[in-house]
């Protein structure tokens, strides 16, 4: 019989794209103060983190981990595609903005994308270890290839994916998608949940990268996956899965490219999601609003190189650099996390 008892603690890990260097400080944070999670729920970088917490004993390993060589070298040979230039790039950013309607037609996640990740994500060789449990959360494409460019009508798209073991599986049978209620998605998104178990940790966590517009959709076992940004506030899964939850008050999502990325690809506001994600209840609030400026230059920065007419992701050409851009990374989210962790001690 499966095990349907919740876990106890969940930590949600949504998003932090490159940056996710802060989420292995707040989960450094949580164990300092008596609040390790017993399962992580974690999407696009946060997935990233989340394999690094399951597969390395304790927080300087996995501190040590992301601020080595082979990371470092992973993130600076990150490649532009020809769609990375920059004035049509910007074009359809544009085009993206004025046109109002959700998901007009299939968009195409196969070939329209600005930046090569490879297969498989850096993360530290399997080791037979995995604690805490890790569910991971992307988006099982509906569509193929041929698909692309014709007009979507009432077609749904998407399927919310969860990939994790049994347990989770057993949890949440039978759930809901977050993603697809009608008070923020337009209909492209499927409305039952999927559970994954067969999915390898890798493959999960690369699926879980494939930002649309940023990489290409993953494929795995004949099917074609789009990234966790289907649902980076999975507060309602969180809550099925686990007794006590602790996730991050996020700030409000750009609204002049992220915004109208998720309209025209998944049909969903961005804005009223977490409006009412932040209107629910979790047990731990951890406040990162401010990230975005908090960790200006701490990561991968966007540049023009306009010799080659390309935009790139550029890290640190420096290790020393890099190592430092770790630690800020570390630092910050410890911060907030002690911060988080220790006010609901006080409660």
């Amino acid at each position: 019989m499966e095990n349907t008892h919740q876990y106890e603690r969940c930590l949600v890990m949504a998003g932090g794209g490159f940056r996710f260097g802060y989420y292995l400080g707040i989960h450094a944070a949580a164990e300092e103060t008596g609040h390790a999670p017993d399962l992580l729920l974690a999407s696009c970088g946060g997935a990233v983190a989340a394999a690094a917490i399951a597969r390395l004993p304790d927080a300087p390993a996995r501190k040590a981990w992301l601020a080595s060589r082979e990371v470092h070298a992973f993130l600076a040979g990150l490649q532009s595609t020809a769609r990375a230039a920059p004035l049509p790039m910007l074009g359809r950013a544009v085009r993206r903005w004025l046109h109002r309607a959700p998901v007009p037609a299939i968009p195409d996640l196969f070939d329209d994308y600005l930046f090569d990740l490879p297969a498989r994500a850096p993360l530290p060789p399997a080791s037979g270890r995995l604690e805490p449990a890790v569910a991971i959360v992307g988006g099982k494409m509906l569509f193929g290839p041929e698909d692309v460019g014709q007009a979507r009508g009432a077609r749904m798209l998407f399927a919310e994916t969860v990939f994790g073991g049994a347990r989770v599986a057993s949890l949440l049978d039978g759930a809901a998608a977050p993603a697809a209620d009608p008070r923020w998605s337009d209909g492209a998104i499927a409305p039952l949940l999927q559970v994954d178990s067969a999915m390898p940790l890798e493959d999960a966590v690369r699926t879980s990268l494939s930002d649309m517009f940023y990489f290409r959709c993953h494929q795995h076992a004949g099917s074609h996956y789009t990234g966790g940004v289907i649902d980076l506030f999975p507060i309602e899964l969180a809550r099925r899965l686990a007794a006590s939850v602790a996730m991050e008050r996020k700030g409000h999502p750009d609204p002049w490219l992220v915004a109208p990325a998720w309209r025209a690809v998944l049909g969903i506001d961005g804005a009223a999601r977490l409006r009412a994600v932040h209107e629910q209840r979790a047990d731990v609030w951890i406040d990162t609003s401010d990230m975005a400026q908090a960790l200006r230059g701490q990561g991968l920065k966007k540049a023009i190189r306009w010799q080659e007419n390309r935009l790139w992701l550029v890290a640190p050409s420096s290790y020393d650099n890099y190592r430092a851009q770790v630690d800020a990374q570390w630092r910050y989210g410890y911060t907030k996390g002690l911060a988080a962790f220790t006010q609901g001690q006080r409660a």
